[in-house]
């Protein structure tokens, strides 16, 4: 006598939703575990993931479009300057990544790796030489730009009447008209 196929043969319970699992074609076992076709999907898109490349994070199952493209996969490095990927060494500086040949003062160009350097209020990047010379305050008598005398990274200037001055240039006198 010949065994006969029988539809409700139970396989087991369903690892996701914990009922009975019956007739093999029905079903798909991952991981280990078992599960229904219908059960057996994305955690994102419900996807059904049976015969299908698959991820799992923190007991979550992903399809490969979610795992990749969602957030839960990390996404890859972009440089912030160049837009381009960044695939070897990656700088980080002010909570945005570089190639670093690409972290480079906006205005002479000069490469910032492992050199000191100013960011201005519109996040751009400078070398400390070039900050100071467009980003300083002015001299109310004399009208040049406010510097750090050299080897120094701090400017001393006079404050008088919403104005800022050269302490050589500083005459002491206010007028008040």
């Amino acid at each position: 006598m010949e065994p006969r196929f029988s539809p409700r043969l139970c396989f087991g319970s369903c690892t996701r939703c914990g009922e009975a699992v019956y007739a093999a074609g029905g079903a798909c076992k991952a991981m280990g575990h078992l599960f229904h076709n219908t059960c057996f999907t994305c955690a994102v898109c419900n996807k059904q993931l049976k015969g299908q490349p698959f991820f799992t994070v923190l007991g979550q199952i992903y399809c490969e479009d979610d795992f990749l493209f969602s957030g839960v996969h990390p996404p890859e490095e972009v440089c912030n300057s160049c837009g381009s990927s960044i695939t070897d060494l990656v700088l980080q500086a002010q909570r945005k990544s570089y190639h670093p040949t690409c972290f480079r003062c906006v205005v002479c160009r000069q490469e910032l790796e492992g050199q000191p350097f100013a960011v201005d209020s519109d996040s751009r990047v400078y070398c400390v030489i070039d900050y100071h010379r467009i980003q300083s305050a002015l001299c109310g008598a004399c009208m040049m730009p406010i510097l750090p005398t050299e080897g120094s990274a701090d400017s001393i200037r006079v404050a008088s009447c919403k104005k800022y001055y050269h302490v050589e240039c500083y005459s002491g006198e206010v007028n008040l008209i």
